[in-house]
């Protein structure tokens, strides 16, 4: 049984595995940072943030010495999962921990 947790990831609560959404792919145990199981690319914040002339103190391009874009996609089918803005060193966020075997007796799955 698959359960949706993101617009782009599900769990597999028979399997105990992150799963691609769109593709159904196995990333990696559930019980791991999801992230483990992705494609990770680092994206030049120039390429994701190009300069614009537009006067407005809200448009700018972040500092390429204090911020990174990291993206992480599906092995199978490329589907952007998540991105994260860290600073330059900082380890990849596990940011969604979950009670599986609560998941499991909520959703009626056996261990």
């Amino acid at each position: 049984m698959k359960v949706r947790i993101t617009e782009y990831l599900d769990i597999d609560l028979q399997l105990d595995e992150w799963c691609c959404h769109s593709c159904g792919h196995s990333l990696v145990d559930a019980r791991s940072n999801y992230k483990e199981g992705c494609v990770v690319a680092e994206i030049p914040v120039e390429e994701a943030h190009p300069p614009a002339d537009t006067g407005s103190k809200y448009c700018f391009t972040p500092d390429r010495d204090y911020c990174r874009l990291i993206e992480f996609y599906c092995p199978k089918c490329g589907t952007m999962i998540e991105n994260e803005y860290l600073p330059p060193g900082h380890p990849i966020t596990h940011e969604i921990e979950l009670d599986i075997d609560a998941l499991k007796r909520r959703h009626g799955v056996a261990k």
